[in-house]
């Protein structure tokens, strides 16, 4: 959702294009098969997004600090793949007390590396949790990730042909409200396919749950937004070409991931299951 590039060049949209062609159809396969592709691909993003936030909270550099959250954020997701989910939040409630109370570093940036090894990990922890159903955990993926990927992609078309007002400027100067309203109209277009598809009314509550999500993805993308500005980086690394860092990709689907976790776990059953 950051534009680590400027997405008029026509060189820029291209690389975007390509990267997205290439890992989308991957994270869909993942979450198609789960087990062993799912649990793998979700402990080594866990790992590589902690270690961004680790440099990120340490000037570009890769320290001791860094390491302490990749290894965190790692086996936290690691805990929950062995269907261990409460241990895996415990080892990241654990990681983020260590990262908070780390003797060196400004206290400003112990507090933002804690809060991150917690904000990273927790998504992950949610994601194997949430696939672990047997029945709807596959369909629940699917509709989280195409969900949030609306999401991302109408907000930038709709910011970038119709404009408008600012959504939050002091965070993240190229976010629009008109972006903001056309990427929840996504959201909401996938949850009534969703629906339809899983034979329930188009205007079930898997509907209203989307545009819902779409919004609390959008605010995960504003939060990493304040964050890079913050520590006054462009992008969380360079790791995908034309994207910038898997935080930078991956923002909104940690807070999305989150919240239909809470959702489930309120509800004792998944989102596209209610009725």
């Amino acid at each position: 959702m950051a534009l680590p590039l400027d997405a008029s060049k026509p060189d820029a949209l291209v690389l975007r294009i390509v990267s997205a062609a290439i890992l989308a159809p991957l994270a869909v396969l993942a979450a198609w098969w789960g087990g062993p592709p799912l649990v793998g691909l979700t402990v080594l993003a866990a790992a590589l997004m902690g270690w961004e936030w680790g440099r990120l909270t340490d000037h570009g550099r890769f320290g001791p600090t860094g390491m302490l959250v990749a290894l965190t954020d790692g086996v936290g997701a690691g805990l929950a793949a062995l269907g261990w989910p409460t241990a895996a939040i415990g080892v990241l409630a654990a990681g983020a007390v260590a990262r908070l109370v780390w003797p060196t570093g400004r206290p400003g940036h112990r507090v933002w590396g804690a809060v991150g090894t917690f904000w990273i990990g927790a998504p992950c922890v949610a994601l194997l949790w949430l696939a672990s159903d047997p029945t709807f955990g596959r369909a629940t993926i699917l509709w989280l990730f195409t969900l949030v990927w609306a999401t991302d992609s109408a907000a930038y078309l709709v910011g970038r042909w119709v404009g408008g007002p600012r959504l939050a400027p002091r965070w993240s100067p190229k976010k629009t409200w008109s972006g903001a309203i056309g990427g929840i109209a996504a959201a909401g277009l996938v949850g009534a396919i969703t629906a339809k598809m899983l034979g329930i009314s188009m205007l079930s509550p898997v509907f209203w749950v989307s545009m819902g999500l779409s919004v609390v993805a959008q605010f995960g993308d504003l939060a990493e937004s304040a964050a890079k500005r913050h520590f006054g980086v462009k992008d969380s690394s360079g790791l995908i070409p034309g994207h910038g860092g898997l935080l930078d990709r991956l923002d909104g689907m940690l807070t999305a991931l989150v919240a239909a976790a809470i959702l489930a776990l309120a509800r004792g059953a998944s989102p596209v299951m209610w009725s």
